[in-house]
């Protein structure tokens, strides 16, 4: 891989054409304020990160979480490639090409989770569950669903990910000009896709991250291969996405633990308990040691401090300053493991996370397992989650029971005929563009990925009140 082809900044509109000859911006730039100023951007202001239907008024969106994930990885970015061009680690990469990779970075943080549906990660792992318990089950013309459908068709909606459906909105669902969606670079939009695998490839179990979920689902497979072999990454993972990865994991990794305690889900003394006693056995060398040591030193010294102050919550002091003080560590220990290990990304032979391969791997660990234990088993995410759930199996319901006779010969229901009225416009219009001239497999298997477009451009709110109105609550 090269930086001139990865750098690629072709759009499926075609190049920008842009008639004012002294905007200096550079086309990644310009992919920025088409970002910020679209609906599916804003959208994600109600979206919980990861308390469902949670209206506390700290508590993290995807929408803050995107703009903390922007910011370290546009952080990451200007760290990792001045190194790169200051050491001459790479000849064919200049330095007017570390702005264009700060402005990629930046933008693929606010989107990267553009595509995930409403209350959080749970609600994925629903609308999975949801078709593998139903597509063996429901019936078309009196055969099963799974039956009809090609293996990868089936698999995309039993692998059903957020990551994927954010390359479907980008590149189609965003309906503003035309069928192109945002019209994105292709640069960035590889950068996002963090799985280049169908779901037919998905392996949790091969060791290498690319094939840990899927990138992209089979009706988006024709725009996927366009910008893979454009941007020069068939068969690898864009260089970017392991940074974007990164920045993503420091974000909800030290915000997951700052919130936790902000809820009272672990306090200051069990959260100084864990780091000390569980986690020190697992480093596997003395960097590992030092960095989870000195972590737990400064968490300490900033209590220490706090109560030397007389603040009236000393405990939540010195966490929040310990979380900058790890955002820090953490940011640094992967730029060093992407400089470290740059030539085996370049050929696309690296297959581990930037922080599993660092020094920071085990405080990186401690935050997740942490917030696994004390949060996500939690009865209170239990509480909200079956919620969320009865919100889910209603929905998906409805939906699939209109959508997989719509668009047939098959009579259906007013009631049927009225829930796909519900159904966004630029959605419907998206489903009529991809399913001409296709075969009716191809159409089915388009409907039901139509139930998921729709599902996912739902915010919590939305979802809930939609709940509400059709099962007559309220």
């Amino acid at each position: 891989m090269n930086w001139k082809k990865l750098l690629c900044e072709k759009r499926r509109r075609g190049y920008s054409t842009t008639s004012v000859s002294d905007d200096p911006r550079n086309e990644f730039q310009r992919d920025y304020h088409r970002i910020i100023g679209s609906a599916s951007f804003r959208r994600l202001q109600d979206k919980t990160q990861v308390f469902p239907l949670d209206r506390g008024d700290f508590v993290r969106t995807r929408l803050t979480h995107s703009l903390e994930v922007s910011s370290f990885a546009k952080s990451l970015g200007q760290m990792i490639f001045r190194k790169i061009v200051d050491y001459g680690m790479d000849s064919e990469l200049e330095e007017q090409d570390i702005e264009k990779i700060c402005s990629i970075l930046e933008c693929a943080g606010l989107i990267h989770d553009i595509g995930n549906p409403p209350f959080g990660h749970f609600g994925e792992d629903y609308v999975r569950g949801w078709f593998r318990r139903n597509l063996p089950v429901i019936e078309l013309d009196g055969r099963k669903l799974a039956d009809i459908l090609s293996p990868q068709m089936r698999e995309d909606l039993y692998h059903f990910e957020g990551n994927a459906q954010a390359l479907r909105i980008l590149t189609k669902l965003h309906f503003l000009v035309d069928e192109n969606g945002m019209n994105l670079t292709y640069g960035l939009l590889n950068t996002i896709i963090k799985y280049p695998v169908p779901s037919t490839a998905v392996n949790k179990e091969s060791g290498n991250i690319k094939e840990k979920k899927m990138g992209y689902y089979y009706a988006d497979r024709e725009i996927f291969e366009d910008i893979v072999s454009s941007t020069g990454t068939v068969g690898f993972r864009h260089p970017l996405a392991f940074v974007l990865e990164a920045a993503d994991d420091i974000a909800y990794k030290t915000a997951d633990i700052e919130d936790a305690v902000k809820k009272g889900f672990i306090s200051y003394n069990k959260l100084v308990s864990e780091l000390k006693g569980t986690y020190q056995g697992k480093c596997g060398n003395d960097s590992e040691r030092s960095v989870l040591d000195e972590a737990v030193n400064r968490l300490e010294y900033y209590y220490g401090q706090a109560v030397e102050k007389g603040l009236s919550l000393p405990e939540q002091n010195a966490v929040q300053r310990w979380i900058i003080y790890v955002q820090g560590v953490l940011l640094r220990c992967a730029s060093l493991s992407f400089t470290d290990n740059y030539l085996d990304i370049m050929h696309g032979e690296f297959q581990k996370e930037l922080l599993a391969a660092s020094d920071g791997r085990v405080i990186a660990s401690a935050l997740s397992d942490i917030a696994s234990r004390f949060v996500f088993c939690s009865k209170e995410i239990y509480t909200l989650e079956i919620a969320a759930g009865e919100i889910y199996e209603f929905l998906l319901s409805k939906l699939t029971r209109a959508a997989v006779v719509y668009d047939t010969d098959i009579p259906s229901s007013t009631i049927d005929q009225l829930i796909m009225k519900l159904v966004s416009e630029n959605y419907i219009s998206a489903y009529r563009i991809s399913s001409e001239g296709r075969s009716e497999k191809e159409k089915l298997y388009l409907r039901l990925m139509l139930v998921t477009d729709f599902i996912c451009g739902m915010t919590d709110g939305y979802a809930k009140k939609l709940y509400m109105e059709l099962s007559g609550i309220g």
